[in-house]
């Protein structure tokens, strides 16, 4: 059974213009498939579809064999728990109110009950940062401060961290390094990789960086237009047999 499962996931919106044409594929457990294709093309609502943030006008979303559809937000809860998501700008993803350290806790005291962590453990709310802090490499005295008293590349190791905290099934990735500076884009890849590996997670990586979506991913997705144009395994990205419009990406990155 396949992590996560779309069928025939159409979405139209309310001027007529359809955003999703249907949308198949699947993700397996401890995998990275990329989404990529270039702005407005749908892959942010097809995120927003499958976070459950937005509805679908046909088709089906299944997680661990469980359709998502219809479902109100109690029985969504375990859902909820269980997939976790790194948007663009980190900088809007943290509460300017609050300190890095009462972010990083936000999710465990909404779900911690029903969280079964295997790799983090919660003693106290001092030793449960230490450890998420680790894992993003950051020390732990930046938990003291406030989102505006980090960089760009900072932030965005903290909605990672807080994003694995509950080590979900599942972390939907939208652009996680589109806002940042070369440097800290490489560096949070293989933050990002690294961590896939260490906590058995699986990914959705977004993108419309062909290169970023080749390097963390085991499968690829083209999206244009709505529609899934063209899916392959990662080594078969410089095949003859690609679509054009993969190619004409590919001469966008060498």
């Amino acid at each position: 059974m396949s992590l996560l499962e779309l069928n025939n996931v159409s979405k139209t919106y309310k001027n007529g213009d359809a955003v999703l044409k249907n949308i198949n594929f699947s993700l397996e457990k401890k995998e990275c498939v990329g989404l990529v294709g270039e702005s407005g093309c749908g892959k942010s609502t097809l995120a927003r579809c499958i976070l459950q943030l937005a509805s679908v006008d046909e088709g089906e979303i299944l997680f661990n064999g469980m359709a998502l559809q219809n479902k109100n937000e109690r029985n969504l809860r375990a859902y909820r728990r269980n997939i976790q998501t790194v948007m663009q700008n980190p900088a809007t993803s943290l509460n300017p109110k609050l300190k890095i350290r009462d972010s990083l806790l936000d999710p465990y005291f909404q779900y911690g009950a029903q969280a079964a962590l295997r790799h983090f453990q919660y003693t106290n709310e001092r030793d449960f940062v230490k450890q998420l802090m680790e894992a993003v490499e950051l020390p732990l005295e930046l938990a003291d401060r406030y989102p505006h008293e980090l960089s760009g590349g900072q932030k965005q190791r903290i909605t990672i961290a807080r994003a694995i905290s509950l080590e979900p099934a599942l972390v939907v990735l939208d652009e996680p390094t589109s806002s940042l500076d070369i440097l800290s884009q490489a560096s949070i890849l293989q933050l990002l990789d690294g961590l896939r590996e260490q906590l058995e997670l699986s990914y959705l990586f977004i993108s419309h960086d062909l290169s970023a979506v080749n390097e963390m991913s085991q499968k690829i997705l083209v999206m244009k237009d709505g529609s899934i144009v063209d899916r392959f395994k990662k080594e078969e990205l410089f095949s003859e047999s690609r679509h054009s419009y993969t190619k004409e990406l590919i001469s966008l990155y060498q």
